[in-house]
């Protein structure tokens, strides 16, 4: 008995004006722990906002429409925008990872407001301080 390979599409490969098969683009994404985790899995964005709408869909919530999505996932992958709880919790729930493992959990703020003008003020007498001793 002979293995025989079966296509998963039928026809020929898409070929380019030379005559070569066209290959499909290399999936890419920015070195943020969201855009690893899709890599690893090897999703295309499209592949991440269907399960977004699937999952969301089957959960009976509602979210953006898929073009939206698309724009949000770039944004969040790129990390200038950040996912809202909902979108936390969908993102989670199909890469199966934590919130951390994703890049949503944000470190402590190292000091508070007031903090951080105290250390401000007390580098002000300092200076002050030592312009004093110059001047003399």
């Amino acid at each position: 008995m002979t293995a025989s390979i079966v296509p998963l599409v039928a026809g020929p490969a898409p070929v380019q004006p030379s005559g070569r098969p066209v290959q499909p683009p290399a999936l890419r994404a920015p070195d943020t722990p969201l855009g690893r985790a899709r890599l690893v899995r090897g999703w295309s964005q499209i592949k991440v906002v269907r399960a977004l709408m699937l999952l969301a869909d089957h959960w009976g919530w509602e979210i953006a429409a898929e073009k939206s999505l698309k724009v949000f996932i770039s944004r969040w992958e790129n990390d200038t925008h950040r996912p809202s709880q909902t979108y936390q919790v969908l993102l989670c729930a199909i890469f199966r990872a934590t919130p951390a493992e994703l890049g949503f959990t944000r470190p402590a703020a190292a000091t508070t407001l007031t903090q951080r003008v105290t250390a401000l003020e007390s580098v002000i007498e300092d200076l002050t301080g030592r312009l004093g001793e110059v001047a003399a």
